[in-house]
């Protein structure tokens, strides 16, 4: 398997899509993904609040890698800005029991080409402060701290239920 085939996700593959991103966020057990967000509980998102989201913006694209097989590998959020030059990355989430396969690496790279190719010269994304191991991954893959922090939303479980109170977003930008 060497290339990522995205496609845009459907109706159809909603359910999937929360179940991968709450077994890839919040799992446990043996096969736990390694960015696991253990000071949240509760699930990170819905197919509800998917469906929502997507419906909320329409310019929006919520894309899926397919194995062989048909079995779901990975997606991620992308999203282009008014002045379509900084694209917004977010949801990236890969099976937890093939990450030892680089397959975070791949299909970033691919979301990359993807939002390149339509007219994106940055990438930003926002990492939960907290999550240490993560923002090193990613920085290792070109994204830098910009310096920017935003307020975790405190109140929306949306997100999950923190357990702790020190939690915000860091903002990471990566010039394509």
């Amino acid at each position: 398997m060497t290339q990522v085939d995205l496609r845009r996700a459907g109706d159809a593959d909603i359910e999937e899509i929360a179940e991968l991103t709450n077994w890839a966020y919040r799992g446990t057990g043996e096969v736990a993904s390694w960015t696991v967000e253990s000071y949240l509980e509760g699930l990170r998102t819905t197919p509800e609040t998917l469906r929502a989201d997507i419906a909320a913006n329409p310019d929006a694209r919520l894309l899926t890698w397919r194995g062989e097989a048909g079995e779901l590998l990975g997606h991620f959020w992308l999203e282009p800005p008014a002045d379509g030059a900084t694209w917004y990355l977010g949801l990236l989430s890969v099976r937890p029991d093939r990450q030892d396969q680089k397959l975070g690496r791949r299909l970033l790279a691919a979301g990359e080409d993807f939002a390149r190719a339509r007219g994106a010269t940055r990438l930003q994304m926002t990492v939960i402060n907290v999550r240490d191991t993560l923002i090193a991954w990613y920085q290792r893959r070109g994204y830098a701290l910009t310096g920017e922090v935003r307020p975790f939303p405190y109140g929306d479980d949306r997100f999950g239920r923190p357990r702790r109170d020190d939690l915000s977003f860091v903002v990471l930008e990566k010039a394509l």
